[in-house]
């Protein structure tokens, strides 16, 4: 079977999702196997293109693809000592000269998204980042343009076709001026690639006719799988075996309670629902902690956890002439035990019980005393300890004056008047706690979201955590053990309500775990919020592999001069109306 290689060029590459998955799209026909080879990625985050090389094995290049103009109105200062725009040469030096027979361009969303306010985004910053998309992709038309790709392919987030709609029509301008036939539209990456997740997304696909003449179709549709499902084989959060991207964030306590009340499927508005009176928390220790074992019984199981804090592993031996003085506190009239080199009470009888603190000859006799109200008072010393003197008083009066200190930690009704308001700054100093009733505030929805185990888990963004989106699961793998900061509490479901860690994030988005060695994957930096944004921002591997095919097939069938009939609508359909579908 022959082999046939085509060329891919990725801008804005990322963490390298496309370059994954369009590297495992081997496809055949008639006896040719089509292949894809990543010419090099291009990304201005330098830990972007670190994690592509590692990810991929592919080059990548830093490259800034701002022009000076769009830089300073992103950055809000002049570019670096050095600094330049980026040319057509540059991009052609970056694939060593070779022309890509496809580009996978997905350049920043940012500015695009739904996440982001109409004010922010409507910015001179936000509008200089969204011209990427132009400018990226007539760079790349400049720098190929006696060798043009057979394939263009722009991902995005869907709202670019309202944001960006005057953008687009820049692209499109652009791709038929340059002979290309081009479909838009969006699709669900979870249907496409069969993932865990519904992933909304807008993907513009342009082909050229004189070399990709065969129609383009859509990939079959596959079933969205369910988060357990995905992330149900992993080691529990926190085990080594999973590396540094799958440890659960150190959360407050009240968060974790929040989330054990909100209900799977729910979020933070299901908190307004609870009654608190009906709700209370129980301490649930293991079955055998700290247990100890009778000296006639069997013996628990042994583990390898075994240990009094894990499991019943003491035991009531009766055999006590062996260690007499462990932990034994010697008489103050008997003779000591022999003097050893143990110096733990565990080791030997080197405990007394001390009589002389009671003695008037070795002590004063008003150390630590309290004096009545209605007594005269003890002499009034130089000492100023409360161990040196009778400097104590049982008092009478804070529960005869009425007035004294009857605002302390009080809480004020939101309905009711407030008290005076005084130079105290702590809820001690006076009643200057609230009831507040506000709690429906227009909060985004899905804030605090629980996603039930079942179902499919909603998109990865890029601002994935717990006080932005849907970003915990209800986990009924409930775990034996839990590390210092994190908090299992068991909801009313019978399961663990956590947020996802940053290494389950990767397996819902579709990305490999493991490197060929068998570590755990770890990106560049150290850093989960930035992680979690290029994992949020990346093509899922498995999508880019199901497009991929599709064009992969395409162009084969193109080679031979053929067309061929699909059970799948079309992608990119002939000249004659293939502009006319937007």
């Amino acid at each position: 079977m022959a082999d046939q290689l085509y060329g891919v060029l990725h801008l804005f590459c990322g963490i390298g999702g496309a370059a994954i998955g369009m590297q495992a799209a081997e496809t055949e026909y008639r006896g040719v196997r089509g292949n894809f080879v990543t010419l090099a990625g291009v990304d201005c985050d330098l830990e972007a293109c670190k994690d592509f090389e590692t990810l991929t094995g592919a080059p990548a290049v830093q490259m800034d693809l701002f022009s000076r103009e769009d830089y300073i109105a992103f950055h809000g200062q002049e570019p670096p000592e050095g600094w330049r725009e980026a040319t057509p040469a540059d991009l052609r030096a970056a694939t060593g000269g070779t022309a890509p027979d496809v580009i996978f361009t997905s350049p920043p969303c940012k500015g695009f998204s739904g996440l982001l306010p109409t004010k922010s985004a409507m910015s001179r910053k936000y509008q200089a980042l969204n011209r990427l998309t132009v400018r990226g992709l007539r760079l790349a038309l400049e720098s190929f343009w006696d060798d043009l790709p057979g394939t263009i392919l722009l991902e995005n987030v869907p709202r670019i076709t309202s944001r960006g709609a005057g953008l687009l029509d820049e692209i499109k301008a652009l791709l038929g001026a340059h002979g290309y036939l081009f479909h838009e539209g969006s699709h669900d990456c979870g249907v496409i690639g069969g993932l865990g997740q519904h992933r909304k997304r807008y993907l513009l696909i342009a082909r050229q006719p004189k070399k990709v003449g065969s129609f383009v179709y859509q990939p079959p549709q596959l079933r969205v799988r369910s988060i357990g499902e995905i992330i149900g084989p992993l080691p529990m959060p926190g085990d080594p075996a999973g590396g540094p991207m799958h440890r659960l964030p150190r959360l407050q306590w009240k968060t974790w309670v929040r989330l054990a009340l909100i209900p799977a499927g729910g979020d933070w508005r299901d908190l307004e629902k609870i009654a608190p009176e009906q709700y209370r928390l129980e301490h649930v220790p293991r079955r055998g902690a700290f247990g100890v074992q009778e000296w006639a019984g069997t013996a628990g199981t042994v583990t390898a956890a075994d240990g009094p804090n894990n499991a019943a592993v003491s035991v009531a031996d009766p055999r006590s002439e062996h260690y007499k003085n462990s932990y034994r506190v010697t008489g103050w009239d008997k003779a000591a035990g022999t003097v050893t080199g143990g110096c733990a009470p565990s080791n030997g009888a080197t405990c007394i019980a001390d009589p002389r603190l009671n003695t008037r000859k070795n002590r004063r006799s008003n150390s630590y005393a309290v004096r009545p109200w209605d007594s005269q008072a003890h002499t009034i010393t130089g000492e100023d300890s409360l161990g040196s003197g009778a400097q104590s008083i049982a008092d009478p009066r804070l529960t005869l004056n009425d007035n004294a200190h009857r605002n302390i930690m009080q809480v004020a009704k939101w309905e009711a008047p407030a008290k005076t308001v005084t130079g105290a700054t702590r809820p001690a100093g006076g009643a200057i706690s609230v009831g507040d009733t506000r709690l429906g505030c227009s909060c985004r929805n899905g804030l605090y979201g629980v996603q039930d185990w079942e179902e499919p888990a909603s998109t990865v963004t890029g601002a994935r955590n717990l006080h932005s989106g849907t970003a915990a699961v209800a986990d009924p793998r409930v775990p034996a053990d839990t590390e210092q900061g994190v908090w299992v509490i068991i909801a009313e479901d019978g399961t663990w309500h956590r947020p996802l860690t940053t290494w389950e994030l990767m397996a819902l988005q579709g990305f490999p775990l493991y490197m060929a060695c068998g570590s755990p994957v770890v990106l560049a930096g150290g850093s989960d919020a930035r992680w979690r944004e290029r994992i949020g921002n990346a093509v899922p591997p498995p999508t880019a592999q199901a497009i991929g095919k599709q064009v992969m097939r395409t162009m084969l069938v193109s080679r031979e001069g053929h067309w061929e009939m699909s059970a799948t609508p079309i992608w990119v359909r002939p000249e004659e109306v293939a502009n006319d579908e937007t």
